[in-house]
């Protein structure tokens, strides 16, 4: 699979190819902020498929957490692009970043339901989880 995509105002451009490891919604509170308040559509892609094409990102991580995530976004716009998370070599692509994002086909669970909102919706019998997913 080969997907491209970008930031809002076109400043960052990105090309992803492999094979999604995962398809999934967070509703943790992090992804609550960066989205203005719903969940995050995501996909896992693998890292040396990933590459910019045009332009760098600004990168975020919050000094005050143990294990920090980073963040990747555009300067310009604020488009958050994707995440890299400390022991996970797959990046965390935001679905809404994508130039197809029909390619997604939909997430197949849903993360850190404890942090749901009564206006969120988890698809009936899609498998949801209080937290991450036993491993």
């Amino acid at each position: 699979m080969a997907l491209t995509g970008g930031c809002y105002c076109g400043a960052l451009r990105y090309r992803a190819e492999g094979e999604p490891s995962l398809k999934a919604q967070c509703h943790c509170r992090a992804c609550q902020h960066i989205a203005g308040g719903a969940p995050q559509l995501f996909m896992l892609m693998p890292p040396d498929g990933f590459s910019y094409t045009s332009g760098t990102p600004k990168t975020f991580t919050r000094p005050d957490l143990e294990k920090p995530v980073t963040r990747e976004f555009c300067a310009t716009c604020g488009t958050h692009i994707l995440t890299r998370r400390p022991g996970l070599s797959d990046v965390v692509l935001k679905i809404g970043t994508l130039d197809e994002p029909s390619l997604f086909g939909g997430p197949r669970i849903a993360i850190f339901t404890e942090d749901m909102q009564a206006f969120h919706d988890v698809p009936e019998g899609m498998p949801a989880f209080t937290k991450m997913p036993p491993r």
